[in-house]
């Protein structure tokens, strides 16, 4: 474990938060993994009918979380990072202690309005079948503690430790995972509807095992500020009253949580009109369906799976510009940001190209549903945008305008709406015309942080790096053709063709990046824990001098 005084001190070009980028996309790999895992077990004790209970109560609970948390580690890690930069550690000690207490008072809120509100949802029919209230009451009490998670996970990232939201999101997935498929199987013969509820408690039990791993963190966070501060701490600058500090909180949080519920409303915008405009195009109500699915159940998922470290990186750059805000560093901020853009071109443009160019083998090897490869070509655009309005967003909020991107998302929204509307119900777009509509939805709110990036880091698109990541790029598309079509499909299976030509692009891509001078040792060494056995491996191909 990293001493404070380096966690704190450590900016070299954004190297502080490259680190935390890879611990939480790892992490994140890992639960998604685990999470697929647990589909297919309790998929299997449970049912579709059992599973169709579950998902019913679920996205009540999403959504009494999202009001209820998001945003919270952003602000608290923002005011936190703060603090360690002025050494105020008392104060970011107090910060803690005053968002815990109204974070448990605001979980208490929803958890006790859930549970009690389930039996009013089933009466006015917000949710269609009855059984599916024991479900929505074991998750009830999840919010609670759920709540009290975010809270701590944002301290901790405001010292700009990430390992331990990313082992207890793992602890949290898998403790979830176990509870989920034993209560479920528990349950099972007393009826579907109380299975449902035990996989439903599963939740629960993930939430406080993710805690308790958390309380370890904060333990050892305070013996190394007892070795490097001692014992005798002073808070520095003017102390700020609890109303200040909760008024500050959620005047950060607010537009953090709006963005997030944007989230819901736009899928649910898009389960009112998409299908209903696949019809007017002529589709009948099962094609509108099917087509439908491959859009949100296939495309977009690959998508969010795609641009993973993106989102990593997004989380991470938020403390890392906090303080150097904090610390009135201007040149640092640039600099940061400038490396946080460079990586996600890096990392962006050859998933872009490997889902783009192998969109149908991939539809194949994941989902086996080849027919949804056009519609996942098309959505293959967004991940450079997407990946970029992640990490804009991420500054942004560091610098403390988190109501910007919520606005821009606003705007952007407004136009998939408009888009979708008008080409879902030509005949010559159909599904396509929603995922166009979705590309434009991210690219418009891209775009708009971008400007906002501009006016208050200085920050500008680097044509000279893109054009190096283009080419790179476009050398990588070439040879994963090639390799697929001409080399790797008549010899082996799609799965292992697929993943050939992967592995073929990939090196490529980095290969001539380095020959093109868009990649070099420095930024090697930065990837953590291989970066260094990358550059040996280099040298002796003689890309680098030894």
């Amino acid at each position: 474990m990293l001493s404070i005084s380096s966690e704190v001190k450590k900016n070299d070009h954004g190297d502080s938060f490259l680190k935390g980028t890879f611990i939480l996309a790892i992490a994140g790999i890992v639960v998604k993994v685990i999470g697929s895992l647990n589909w297919i077990f309790v998929s299997r004790v449970l049912g579709g009918e059992g599973i169709g209970l579950y998902q019913m109560a679920f996205p009540i609970y999403l959504l009494a979380l999202s009001v209820s948390t998001a945003g919270v580690p952003v602000a608290i890690s923002i005011i936190t990072a703060e603090k360690v930069a002025l050494k105020d550690i008392l104060g970011a000690k107090r910060i803690f202690r005053i968002s815990m207490a109204v974070m448990a008072v605001t979980g208490a809120i929803f958890s006790l309005a859930t549970y009690f509100g389930a039996g009013w949802l089933i009466e006015y029919r917000f949710i269609r079948d009855p059984r599916a209230y024991y479900s929505v009451a074991a998750l009830a009490p999840a919010i609670f503690f759920v709540t009290i998670l975010a809270s701590s996970r944002g301290f901790l990232q405001g010292w700009q430790r990430m390992t331990p939201t990313a082992v207890s999101q793992i602890v949290e997935q898998i403790f979830r995972v176990i509870t989920m498929v034993l209560f479920a199987n528990l349950f099972l013969p007393r009826g579907l509807e109380f299975a449902a509820a035990g996989a439903s408690f599963g939740a629960f039990a993930g939430a406080v095992t993710g805690l308790i791993v958390l309380v370890y963190y904060h333990w050892q966070l305070e013996r190394d500020i007892r070795r490097e501060y001692g014992d005798h701490l002073e808070e520095k600058g003017k102390r700020e009253s609890s109303f200040t500090i909760v008024k500050r909180i959620f005047a950060l949080a607010l537009p953090v949580s709006a963005s997030s519920v944007m989230l819901p409303i736009v899928a649910n915008l898009d389960l009112m009109i998409v299908p209903a405009r696949l019809e007017v195009a002529g589709y009948t109500v099962g094609q509108a369906t099917e087509l439908f699915g491959y859009l949100t159940g296939m495309a977009v998922p690959l998508i969010n799976l795609a641009t993973l470290l993106t989102a990593s990186l997004a989380i991470s750059i938020v403390p890392a510009i906090s303080e150097a805000k904090a610390l009135g560093d201007k040149l640092r901020v640039y600099q940061q940001t400038s490396a946080a853009m460079r990586i996600t071109y890096l990392i962006s443009f050859p998933a872009f190209a490997i889902v783009f160019m192998l969109d149908t083998p991939i539809s194949q090897l994941i989902y086996n549903a080849a027919n949804a490869g056009p519609t996942v070509s098309v959505l293959s655009m967004s991940i450079v945008l997407l990946g970029i309005h992640q990490v804009t967003t991420g500054v942004l909020q560091g610098l403390g305008h988190t109501t910007i991107p919520m606005i821009n998302m606003i705007i952007a929204a407004v136009a998939k709406v408009a888009l979708n509307w008008i080409m879902v119900a030509n005949p010559n777009f159909g599904i396509l015309g929603a995922a166009w509509a979705t590309v434009a939805d991210i690219g418009i709110a891209a775009v708009i942080n971008m400007y906002f990036l501009h006016k208050y880091v200085g920050y500008g698109v680097d044509i000279k790096q893109i054009t190096k990541n283009i080419l790179a790029t476009a050398a990588m598309s070439g040879i994963m053709y090639i390799a697929y079509l001409e080399i790797f499909s008549s010899l082996a299976s799609n799965t292992l063709a697929t993943l050939g030509a992967i592995l073929a692009g990939s090196i490529v891509y980095f290969l001539v990046l380095i020959l093109l001078g868009g990649m070099n040792e420095r930024d090697i060494e930065r990837i953590p824990m291989v970066g260094k056995f990358i550059i040996k491996l280099l040298q002796r191909v003689g890309a680098f001098k030894a």
